[in-house]
C-alpha cells in the first residue's frame, strides 16, 4: 500500500493539483486521432496505466449496491480564484476553497474543472457536461467529486467563471471569490467506486464521488464552453470487477 501511495503520489505530484494539465515535458495527448485517447497508453512509458492499468475512470455506473450511510460532509470556502485553459479543458484553482470529508478522511479542495459530455455514465446516459472537483488529503491521495450538469436555466454559480472563459493557454484571477458550494445540488447522494485519474498518466487510486442529482445550466453556457472544447471526455473504462456502492 505504501508503495502504491508513494507510485500515486510521484506520478501526480505536478498534475494533481490540476488533473486535467499536462506537464510541460509530457507527450502530447487529446481525444481523438493518434493521440487520442485509444492510444495514451502508446505515446509514453509514464502513461501505461492509461492501457494496463485494472481500475480505470470514467465507468458506466449500473447496479450499485447499497453502502453504509456515509454522507459527505462538505466545508467549502468562498476563495480566491484563478480560471487557466491549459489546453485539454477549463479549470478553475482554489488555493482556500475549503475541503471535504469523506469515509476515506479528510480533504483539501484544490481546484475543479469541465468535460464535455459528461465522462461518467449512469446506466448509459451521459450528461452534457460535468464539473470534477478535484480533492487532495495530507497523504497525496486523490479525492473527486462530480457535479452532473442537464440543459436548463442559467447557472447562476458558473456565471462569472462562463463570462469570460479563457483561450487555451491563458488564465487570469476571477473577479471576487468563488464558493464551491454553489455549485453542488440540494441533495448529496452519490455513487463512490475506485479509480483513476481520467487523462494522462490515467494515475489509480482514486477515490469517485458522483453526485447522483444532477443541476442545471443554460444551453448559452454549454455553448460558450463547447465554442472552446466541444469534446473533451475520456471513453467509459471496464469496471473489471469493482464494487460501485451509492450512498444516500
Amino acid at each position: 500500500m505504501k508503495v502504491k501511495l508513494m507510485m500515486v503520489a510521484a506520478a501526480l505530484a505536478a498534475a494533481a493539483a490540476t488533473s486535467g494539465a499536462q506537464a510541460a515535458d509530457a507527450a502530447h495527448w487529446e481525444y481523438k486521432g493518434k493521440a487520442g485517447a485509444s492510444h495514451w497508453g502508446e505515446l509514453e512509458p509514464d502513461f501505461s496505466a492509461c492501457k494496463l492499468g485494472k481500475a480505470q475512470s470514467p465507468i458506466d455506473i449500473r447496479h450499485p449496491k447499497a453502502g453504509p450511510a456515509a454522507p459527505i460532509d462538505f466545508g467549502y470556502t468562498p476563495s480566491a480564484a484563478e480560471i487557466v485553459n491549459n489546453g485539454h479543458t477549463v479549470q478553475v484553482n482554489l488555493p482556500a476553497g475549503g475541503t471535504v470529508h469523506l469515509p476515506g478522511g479528510d480533504y483539501k479542495l484544490v481546484q475543479f474543472h469541465f468535460h464535455t459530455p459528461s465522462e461518467e455514465a449512469i446506466n448509459g446516459k451521459h450528461y452534457p457536461l460535468v464539473a470534477h472537483l478535484v480533492h487532495k488529503n495530507d497523504a497525496g491521495e486523490l479525492a473527486v467529486v462530480a457535479v452532473l450538469f442537464k440543459q436548463g436555466k442559467e447557472n447562476a454559480a458558473l456565471k462569472p467563471v462562463f463570462a469570460g472563459l479563457p483561450g487555451t493557454g491563458e488564465k487570469h484571477p476571477l473577479d471576487g471569490d468563488f464558493d464551491a458550494a454553489a455549485l453542488l445540488p440540494t441533495d448529496h447522494a452519490y455513487y463512490a467506486y475506485m479509480g483513476s485519474l481520467t487523462t494522462p498518466p490515467c494515475s489509480e487510486g482514486v477515490h469517485w464521488q458522483i453526485l447522483k442529482q444532477p443541476v442545471e445550466i443554460s444551453k448559452a453556457q454549454l455553448a460558450a464552453f463547447r465554442k472552446l472544447y466541444r469534446m473533451n471526455a475520456r471513453p467509459v473504462q471496464p469496471l473489471n470487477g469493482r464494487d460501485v456502492e451509492v450512498h444516500g
